[in-house]
């Protein structure tokens, strides 16, 4: 079951490890990224990152989408990370169930305009949001379980 779909380019740090892993009570961590995947040195990051007692996998999109689409992660409580809005735009686009996306840390960039205190986006991350949002898709703008949700097409506006 997928408890929370999250962009943050930082993927497991304090926030993502402990305060939302704990928040939504997931048992099992998903990173979805293709260069990830290819980075041995950021994978031994993120198993030291990540929460004890807490399962860790890190997949490709194609191969995250395949998972989650054959029902063999149901049985877990899933978080699901991707890198960037582009990560998590090709992940939905696969993986139709994917309703809801937390939008977290995306770093700031001369190409990026500053839409929240943690969220920067490209012209390309916004074309990507307002075709998943005109698709129904829920899109918000969550820094921590304690702050208000804020609908990324408040942002935008």
């Amino acid at each position: 079951m997928i408890k929370m779909i999250r962009v943050d380019h930082r993927l497991i740090h304090g926030q993502v490890g402990f305060t939302w892993t704990k928040f939504l009570d997931a048992d099992c961590i998903l990173i979805a990224s293709d260069a990830l995947v290819e980075d041995d040195l950021k994978m031994s990051a993120m198993k030291m990152a990540k929460p004890s007692g807490i399962k860790l996998v890190m997949k490709t999109i194609a191969d995250s989408a395949k998972a989650l689409n054959s029902g063999v992660t149901d049985k877990y409580k899933l978080f699901i990370l991707c890198e960037s809005v582009e990560d998590m735009y090709q992940l939905v686009k696969k993986v139709p169930t994917i309703q809801e996306i937390n939008l977290g840390g995306m770093k700031n960039g001369t190409d990026r305009k500053q839409v929240s205190k943690a969220v920067h986006l490209s012209e390309q991350d916004i074309s990507r949001i307002k075709e998943l949002s005109l698709e129904g898709k829920k899109l918000t703008v969550q820094l921590v379980p304690d702050d208000p949700a804020i609908d990324i097409e408040k942002l935008l506006a």
